[in-house]
C-alpha cells in the first residue's frame, strides 16, 4: 500500500523513489556489520546445536548416573483445572546452567589457545637505513667531542 502511495504521488518519476530506497537498503544491508551479524547468528545456531548435543549426549547421561537419574521436569502443582510445572522450569534452569559452564569452558580453552599465539613477541623490525645513518652520525660527534 505504501509503494502504491509514493507511486501515486510521484507521478512524475514513479521508479525513482523506489529506486533510491532499494540502494539505501542494499548500502545499509551489505554494511560489514551487518553481514557479520547475519554470520554471527547462523554460526550461533550451529554452535548451539552442538552445546545442546553435548549437554543432552554426553554431559545430562554422566549426571544422571551420579544424581541417580534425578529429573525435576514431573514437578507439577495443581490448582483447580490449571496445572503450574515449576519442575519443568527449574529443569530449565539446571539445563541453562548446564550448557553456560559448556560454552564458559569452550571459551576458556580458546583463549589459552590464542594466549600461547599471543606470548611469542614478534622481533622487532630491523632499524631503516635512515636510523641507522643517523646512529653513525651521533656516533661521530660524540667521539669528536
Amino acid at each position: 500500500m505504501l509503494i502504491n502511495l509514493v507511486l501515486f504521488v510521484n507521478t512524475n518519476k514513479p521508479n525513482f523513489l523506489i529506486m533510491s530506497m532499494l540502494s539505501e537498503f542494499k548500502a545499509f544491508a551489505m554494511r560489514g556489520n551487518v553481514i557479520d551479524l547475519a554470520v554471527g547468528v547462523v554460526i550461533g545456531g550451529a554452535f548451539g546445536a552442538i552445546i545442546s548435543s553435548l549437554v543432552g549426549d554426553v554431559i545430562m547421561p554422566l549426571l544422571g548416573i551420579l544424581t541417580g537419574g534425578l529429573d525435576f521436569s514431573h514437578l507439577a502443582y495443581t490448582v483447580g483445572d490449571a496445572s503450574i510445572a515449576y519442575g519443568k522450569f527449574i529443569q530449565a534452569i539446571f539445563t541453562f546452567l548446564l550448557v553456560a559452564f559448556a560454552i564458559f569452558l569452550f571459551i576458556k580453552g580458546l583463549n589459552a589457545t590464542k594466549k600461547k599465539e599471543e606470548a611469542a613477541p614478534a622481533a622487532p623490525p630491523a632499524p631503516s637505513k635512515e636510523e641507522v645513518l643517523l646512529g653513525e652520525i651521533r656516533d661521530l660527534l660524540k667521539s669528536r667531542g
